[in-house]
């Protein structure tokens, strides 16, 4: 019999760090939902929350479109916390007032508490938390109480313990909020009664089943990229229906060095999986022969993808059901909570629509992911895969500026291979999200040997970031990055310049095309 867990319910009024609240919770080991807050309040009553967050946001609650939730919620008997917006939402739902704040307060800012209160038990009195807001609440509603106050802000956080309702005018998500995950579990597990019952294990077990009963004796295609999204989808069905799957993956030589060998290796061998390896090189590189435009390259590398999964899938006959590595993110971007609005697969640019598929299959469709890495690594997917680094569908087609020869190809499979043995050799391959190298269209002066060079200039790239969505150039050691300039000209044909790319996102891309 499946297991019911316990779970939040997190409302998004389109705040900035939705999906971080989110991530926090999951943190707590506490299943959690992220919806849009037009929600119906039926809905809400039928899905069996334990507590219901509201997300920040950008409009002001007086406003007159503003986004506001039913009045019934609060008439539900479910505990609420409100973050920024939804904390004034709140406030003014039940009565409170919000204005307009004098001083405008961002960022880092010293909040005191009473600690007696629920939300605030065993932190300190005075802490560090991180503000963005120019409203404020300046009357809070009957029966709450005022728990927390900054300088310039009278109700930092507040509570109304006998109906369970709690208000924080920070963002307790962030890491700047000092005891901000201590805030989040005392709400999660105090007022909800949550027991952090919400683990990977469970996750696995019970997906498998639910994949079992759902697929019966059905057939199963899946595009399998190698990446992790893809691999732990397929492994999961696998592990449920064996044989009924067949994965197909196409390497279009546009791979990194050995990574198609490697993805074989892997599915055929330790998991014996119907794996079809679709040697597609030629095929490819013909249809990008003289293209430079990236977005061409893009529009033929999702086509050839298309014909190539039509050519192979009609070998296969009648397939049921599409499996797919939609991932939480993906979902959350491509409209809250829409079952409709289903993403396509994102390492093929979108399958053909006419193969008949009787459904879609995505089982990591609510996880994070950090989630899918620890999934994977349940499922016993070795680390290396399981740790992949993120890789574009179009592949290093898009990391060589201009057109795409064989000899390019190899040249920055050359390259890319010596930089992530580098990252894992000093310890950056799981502190830093992403690294690669980019083959640029430069040719300059140098000089090899007492003799003059005009050659390729290799751009290295690595950023910090928690969603992709903004992200930092990472602080590299200087002599990690002396080591692979010089292990690349020395050992790579053709490359006598190293750069390093020190943009942030925005106002760059990660990825340079």
């Amino acid at each position: 019999m499946e297991k019911k867990h316990q779970k939040i319910l997190i409302l998004d009024f389109g705040g900035q760090y939705s999906q971080l609240i989110a991530r926090r919770v999951r943190e707590c080991n506490v299943y959690c939902e992220l919806k849009p807050y037009k929600m119906p309040v039926e809905e809400i009553k039928e899905g069996g929350y334990n507590g219901i967050i509201f997300s920040g946001g950008p409009n002001s609650t007086y406003d007159e479109n503003a986004p506001k939730c039913d009045k019934a919620l609060f008439e539900l008997g479910i505990p609420v916390l409100g973050i920024c917006y939804g904390a004034q939402l709140m406030a003014q739902t039940l009565g409170g007032e919000v204005t307009s704040s004098d001083v405008r307060e961002y960022g880092k800012t010293e909040v005191e508490f009473n600690t007696s209160s629920l939300m605030f038990h065993r932190a300190k009195d005075k802490s560090i938390c991180w503000m963005s807001h120019t409203d404020r609440i300046s009357r809070v509603p009957h029966g709450f109480k005022i728990t927390g106050i900054s300088e310039s802000c009278p109700v930092a956080a507040m509570e109304d313990i006998k109906r369970n309702f709690f208000g924080v005018q920070f963002h307790p998500e962030v890491n700047h909020t000092e005891e901000g995950m201590l805030y989040i579990k005392n709400f999660l597990y105090n007022a909800c009664g949550c027991t952090a019952d919400w683990q990977m294990s469970s996750f696995v077990e019970d997906t498998i089943a639910k994949l079992k009963k759902q697929i019966g004796d059905k057939k199963v295609f899946c595009a399998l990229s190698g990446g992790v999204d893809s691999s732990v989808a397929a492994v999961l069905v696998h592990k449920a229906v064996g044989k009924q799957l067949t994965c197909v993956f196409v390497d279009h030589g546009l791979l990194r060095k050995d990574e198609g060998d490697n993805v074989e290796t892997v599915f055929k061998k330790q998991f014996d999986m119907n794996l079809i390896r679709v040697n597609a090189q030629e095929r490819f590189l013909t249809a990008l022969k003289g293209v430079s435009d990236p977005n061409e390259k893009r529009k033929i590398i999702g086509e050839e993808f298309i014909r190539v999964f039509e050519d192979e899938a009609k070998k296969l006959g009648k397939i049921d059901f599409l499996c797919q590595g939609t991932i939480y993110p993906d979902v959350v971007e491509s409209g809250i909570g829409d079952a409709a609005a289903i993403k396509p697969h994102h390492n093929v640019g979108g399958l053909p629509e006419n193969i008949g598929f009787e459904g879609i299959i995505e089982p990591l469709r609510y996880l994070f992911k950090d989630e899918v890495r620890k999934a994977g690594l349940e499922l016993g997917i070795p680390e290396f895969l399981v740790w992949r680094q993120p890789f574009p569908g179009p592949g290093l087609a898009i990391r060589i500026i201009g057109d795409i020869t064989e000899e390019k190809l190899a040249t920055l499979r050359e390259a890319d291979a010596i930089m992530r043995e580098e990252f894992a050799e000093n310890n950056l391959d799981r502190t830093t999200h992403q690294y690669f190298t980019v083959l640029t269209n430069v040719h300059s002066v140098g000089v090899m040997g007492d003799g003059r060079t005009y050659d390729c200039t290799v751009a290295l790239r690595a950023v910090t970031t928690d969603d992709f969505m903004t992200a930092d150039w990472a602080r590299i050691p200087y002599d990690v990055l002396e080591r692979i300039s010089n292990r690349i000209i020395n050992e790579v044909n053709g490359v006598n310049r190293v750069v390093y790319d020190i943009t942030s996102k925005p106002p760059a891309t990660i990825e340079w095309e």
